[in-house]
């Protein structure tokens, strides 16, 4: 019986798979067989080298989601380099912290354009290609806050719950077009967008507190779930956000 989770003659795309939770799930698809493009405008060199250790091919695009450029030429380049895409991961983000009565605009329009306007249009530049193709996957990456409102971060928010939004636009939009948008939301993760929380004895253990797991979350806990939805196992799961939290929903 043929494995249902591999991604062998595969090529995934994901976007700020440079460090933290891109990096791990570039390298979970590439374990699962894929070959992998990342675009970002920090170079990969770790993801580049540990993907290529792995026996995939490898590309980097140099894309700066912040200023919203033509993001048509990402899912262009990758295809060019790699012959085809077969997935999508909308993972870059970018959080700004400040309490909401001083937030500013510029704050605001950063994290909204990496956040949810990067990945929608990404999204639709990816579609046109899968239709072309016959099918694909798109997994965007949600949160915690898609579901929460959280303090002092109302452009994450704001853009996370979007993620949840445009997952289910899409998924009803093209799921007869054989292509499956789910997302992922992670809980708490030690990445760099949690430094700070982190660093703060007081509000990190009072995070800790409230998951079930008793730990902060890892780029290798995202991964598995990552190769799921990415995989012919997820051919009938649609509009989906899985949250992989350690148990923080359910607590």
């Amino acid at each position: 019986m043929s494995n249902p989770f591999s991604l062998e003659g595969k090529v995934a795309l994901v976007t700020g798979a440079n460090t933290g939770l891109g990096q791990g799930i570039a390298v979970a698809l590439a374990e699962a067989g894929a070959d992998v493009a990342v675009a970002g405008f920090v170079p990969p060199t770790e993801t580049e080298a540990i993907i290529k250790k792995l026996g995939r091919k490898f590309v980097n695009i140099n894309a700066n989601l912040i200023t919203i450029e033509p993001v048509g030429r990402i899912v262009a380049e990758a295809v060019a380099g790699l012959g085809r895409v077969d997935i999508l991961v909308n993972n870059a983000g970018m959080i700004r912290r400040q309490d909401a009565l001083e937030f500013s605009e510029k704050d605001w329009d950063d994290v909204m354009n990496v956040n949810i306007k990067s990945a929608f249009f990404l999204s639709q530049a990816a579609g046109r290609q899968f239709v072309k193709q016959g099918g694909g996957k798109i997994i965007n990456i949600a949160s915690m806050l898609s579901f929460q409102g959280g303090i002092r971060v109302p452009s994450y928010t704001a853009s996370k719950s979007g993620i949840a939004g445009i997952t289910r636009l899409l998924a009803n939009e093209w799921a007869s077009k054989n292509i499956n948008v789910n997302a992922i939301a992670p809980g708490y993760m030690a990445t760099d967008n949690t430094a700070q929380l982190r660093a703060d004895e007081q509000r990190s253990n009072e995070i800790l507190g409230r998951i079930p797991a008793g730990r902060w979350g890892t780029p290798k806990d995202v991964g598995g779930t990552a190769v799921f939805l990415a995989s012919s196992a997820a051919d009938y799961l649609n509009g989906a956000i899985i949250p992989v939290d350690g148990g923080w929903l359910a607590r």
